[in-house]
């Protein structure tokens, strides 16, 4: 269990319309704390899971898979514990193999048993993770992406990475999320 200073709603005191969330992460994580500590906040549980998840995430232009793999890329390298069990399985049932994750896993993706289009979509993660902070939409890796999406599609892609790796530091800050050992954020000395 994480440690929040947060306070958290135990599901039973949730709203009806969050149990399900709750469940969910629950099942596939056994850290149900996002949903626990933004209960106090309903619109921004809304916000997160309707309208990014549901509408931009699982909906849009943009198909499942090259989703699910670049957040899956995301949850890696940024080493997040919580993510990965719920993000390899989500990628899984979009249809990316156990060879695949393992190759993402490992960082051999470019070499690894990808198309180029799921190349091109984890080089172009790859620029968004938080780690990088010199992240940048070469023109190498804009004709490569271009070679598979029409530009509001490489936008989607964008927004989606931009939104998880926002949550994912936020996770981080806030103590929501178990951290992989290898995780590069580590909180820095809190002053007496």
């Amino acid at each position: 269990m994480v440690d929040t200073l947060f306070t958290r709603t135990p599901r039973d005191e949730l709203p009806e319309e969050f149990k399900p969330a709750w469940d969910m992460l629950n099942k596939l994580t056994g850290e149900p704390a996002f949903i626990e500590v933004f209960a106090s906040a309903p619109q921004l549980v809304n916000l997160v899971m309707n309208e990014f998840y549901v509408k931009t995430f699982f909906g849009g232009q943009v198909e499942q898979r090259y989703k699910q793999l670049v957040r899956l890329r995301l949850s890696i390298v940024h080493g997040c514990r919580t993510c990965n069990k719920q993000n390899v399985p989500g990628a899984l049932e979009a249809g990316v193999t156990q060879e695949q994750v393992d190759s993402m896993i490992a960082g051999t993706y470019e070499t690894g048993p990808f198309t180029d289009t799921e190349r091109a979509v984890l080089a172009y993660a790859d620029q968004m993770v938080l780690t990088n902070m010199n992240g940048d939409m070469s023109p190498a890796l804009f004709a490569r992406l271009r070679a598979h999406f029409g530009e509001p599609q490489i936008l989607e892609l964008g927004v989606v990475m931009a939104i998880i790796g926002g949550m994912a530091k936020l996770s981080f800050l806030l103590s929501l999320v178990e951290k992989e050992d290898y995780c590069p954020f580590v909180p820095a000395s809190t002053p007496a």
